[in-house]
């Protein structure tokens, strides 16, 4: 907890995702994070972090870039995202996804709140802990990479199973990273067959997570979902001007 209570630190950016972080959960004290905020990025594993620092601190974190993300090669869409949320206190502020990627609109219709979610994998990871993802009254996100649709198709009946679905306000799903398709199923197929048809508005392609080009999505910041344009729009600052503990 060092890094909450030291005021010398702003930010703490993860140095990257893969598997482990659930093992921190039980020494996390939850208090002092809420009273020593911090910038906190990361995605992958991360979103698990990202989610419960949220769920039990009330502290918005970034779904966005790790340290093995600031290289030359990283397209400026991507600092140019991370670096508007997170050091500007600018609201109302679109969420922007690159110009030669286009939003589109599975189920029209209009929500604000909450946004919460990410990686699928590390989501249905929580299900059944006392760190379960709570999606109530949330804007719902989730992406995956590198994960066959069989696999992704009992990952989302897991999460329908489980209610996640039934009492969040909207869904936005990004992208799927080199996702492979099994038994002639898409990652596209299995959402049109499982999600759609719950009526929720619902916009699709948001560049996010593992893909080339990475939006910044501030979890637990209020969003308005519009899904007919479609468009998704933050209605808060997402950092304070200091921080007030300091």
């Amino acid at each position: 907890m060092d890094m909450f209570t030291n005021p010398s630190i702003n930010m703490i950016l993860a140095t990257r995702g893969g598997t482990g972080i659930q093992s921190i959960f039980p020494y996390l004290d939850f208090g002092v994070i809420s009273r020593n905020p911090k910038i906190i990025s990361g995605y992958s594993d991360m979103t698990v972090l990202l989610n419960i620092i949220y769920q039990f601190s009330n502290l918005l974190t970034f779904h966005s870039l790790m340290v093995g993300d600031f290289r030359p090669n990283t397209p400026a869409y991507n600092f140019d995202q991370f670096f508007e949320a997170t050091s500007t206190i600018t609201s109302p502020r679109i969420i922007e996804n690159p110009p030669n990627i286009a939003l589109r609109s599975l189920v029209p219709g209009n929500v604000t709140g909450p946004i919460i979610g990410g990686n699928l994998t590390s989501l249905v990871n929580t299900l059944g802990t006392p760190y379960e993802i709570d999606t109530s009254g949330k804007i719902f996100v989730i992406e995956e990479t590198n994960a066959p649709s069989n696999t992704i198709y009992r990952y989302l009946l897991q999460l329908l199973m489980s209610g996640k679905f039934d009492d969040c306000l909207g869904i936005v799903i990004g992208q799927c990273t080199n996702c492979l398709v099994s038994y002639g199923t898409t990652f596209d197929d299995l959402i049109n067959a499982l999600l759609v048809p719950l009526g929720k508005p619902m916009i699709a392609n948001l560049a996010t997570g593992h893909g080339y080009y990475k939006t910044t999505i501030p979890i637990g910041a209020t969003v308005r979902l519009n899904a007919t344009e479609p468009s998704l729009t933050v209605l808060e600052a997402t950092v304070q001007l200091e921080n007030p503990n300091v």
